[in-house]
């Protein structure tokens, strides 16, 4: 059995850090077991997707360094001390798990969240905070770039992919049971991802407190493996199976919940600007899924109370989540299917057409502690009785980007930003084509007393 080297003494770890770096590199060289290679190749691929997300324009000196990043040995800035990877030298390192759904080994990596306020490099691209408005803003934030143009910078680095094929046989006839479903990639940076993850915490203690309306938070009794996942629902009440009343599944008109916080709202702004949510389906509801590990979601299909397309975006851990017509139950918390993704941290799966109504889909028990955001729009028809549509969610439109010719970022910057964009890619078309979902609504199970009374 491997050995959990986490746990080694410290005179061990502080010999290792006063090695240099050619006897770091004469150690590996020497040979290492296969567990040992697993962690050591995760973690490298995560130092890698890292400097691409937060070494943009602004992690480089635009004189004097782009040169140096363009033309520069991508292998030997993995380990070299000259590339700041992460502006917090406490952030933890990644832990890496492995997980055996569907039948084969699957490694995930898990990136602890640190303080929201760790400062960041000022003019870092990749992760410059917009605060989530993402409006044509015209204030310099510095080197001659406006909000605007910072803006499109994160927009054109957003990966997309909506070419999933997995074709099934249904009603006699072979369907791409996967058309439908987009991925979009970086579209939350990870100090956004930390703010969102912070803000999740602050209302599950206050759903453990019992200050938010009773059906808002649940966190039910875990009495069997993968079950009893905490949630918190803002916008409507939704019931995945009939309850204690009586109620059927679907949205309960007459239930009152918390409405959507603000930050939430920035989030689904920034998916209409960005052309990852169409302005037809803007979200008015979402369902927060906090995870411990070896939770789940079983195989369903969405209800139709909430129009299609919805998404869900993923944090903390990346884990898969599995489609297909028909999908088996292999153990408790354990499903296996035709067809797996796994997502990336931060970003957006899209839930549509027959990935939505014709595909089932479940979240195999989970490796890591995890949490994802699942936004909907609901029926016309199924409003809740008290529901207030508020200004926040009108009056905004896709970015339109200018045109190549008409592009108002600076000439020297576009070069820097093609490049990470081409890296990007090439990584993603090498064998890292990972994606991860975590979507539907659980059920909410028993309802904590602290919680009744906090009902409003």
């Amino acid at each position: 059995m491997a050995r959990d080297f986490r746990h080694r003494s410290p005179d061990f770890m502080a010999m290792l850090k006063n090695l240099s770096r050619e006897e770091i590199l004469q150690v590996l060289s020497e040979g290492l077991c296969p567990h040992c290679e697993d962690v050591i190749e995760a973690r490298v691929c995560n130092l890698n997707q890292r400097r691409l997300d937060e070494m943009s324009l602004s992690n480089v000196n635009v004189t004097e360094s782009s040169a140096e990043f363009l033309h520069g040995d991508s292998s030997d800035d993995v380990i070299s001390p000259k590339r700041k990877l992460n502006a917090d030298p406490h952030t933890p390192s990644p832990r890496v798990v492995e997980s055996t759904n569907s039948g084969r080994p699957k490694r995930f990596v898990t990136v602890l969240s640190t303080s929201v306020n760790s400062k960041q490099p000022v003019f870092n691209h990749s992760n410059f905070k917009i605060n989530l408005n993402d409006g044509p803003g015209r204030s310099v934030v510095g080197k001659g770039l406006s909000e605007e143009q910072d803006e499109l910078i994160r927009f054109r680095q957003v990966g997309r992919r909506k070419d999933f094929v997995h074709y099934e046989k249904v009603f006699g006839k072979e369907i791409n049971v996967l058309q439908g479903l987009e991925l979009h990639t970086q579209v939350f940076n990870p100090d956004e991802q930390r703010e969102i993850v912070e803000l999740v915490y602050t209302h599950q203690r206050m759903g453990q407190k019992g200050q938010l309306r009773a059906r808002t938070y649940s966190e039910p009794r875990k009495w069997m493996k993968g079950k009893g996942r905490v949630t918190l629902q803002f916008g409507c009440c939704y019931n995945y199976a009939v309850d204690k009343d009586g109620n059927p599944p679907g949205i309960i008109r007459d239930e009152e919940v918390d409405p959507l916080p603000p930050l939430f709202k920035k989030m689904i702004r920034r998916m209409v600007r960005w052309h990852v949510l169409p302005p037809s389906c803007v979200p008015d509801s979402c369902i927060v899924n906090i995870y411990d590990e070896g939770d789940c979601i079983p195989p369903h299909i969405d209800h139709h109370d909430f129009v299609r397309p919805f998404c869900t975006v993923s944090f903390l851990a990346e884990c898969n989540i599995v489609f297909g017509t028909n999908l088996k139950i292999i153990s408790p918390g354990e499903f296996s299917g035709p067809f797996s993704l796994p997502l990336p941290l931060g970003s957006v799966l899209i839930i549509n057409g027959n990935g939505a109504d014709v595909a089932k889909h479940c979240v195999p028990s989970v490796p890591a502690k995890r949490i994802s955001i699942t936004f909907r729009k609901m029926d016309v028809r199924k409003l809740p009785y008290s529901y207030a549509p508020g200004p926040e969610l009108s009056g905004f439109e896709p970015l339109v980007p200018p045109s190549s010719g008409n592009s108002r970022i600076p000439h020297n910057l576009k070069d820097v930003r093609n490049d990470n964009r081409d890296k990007s890619e090439y990584l993603a078309k090498s064998g890292n084509k990972g994606f991860s979902n975590e979507d539907e609504f659980p059920p909410l199970g028993k309802l904590n007393s602290s919680n009744r009374r906090g009902q409003r």
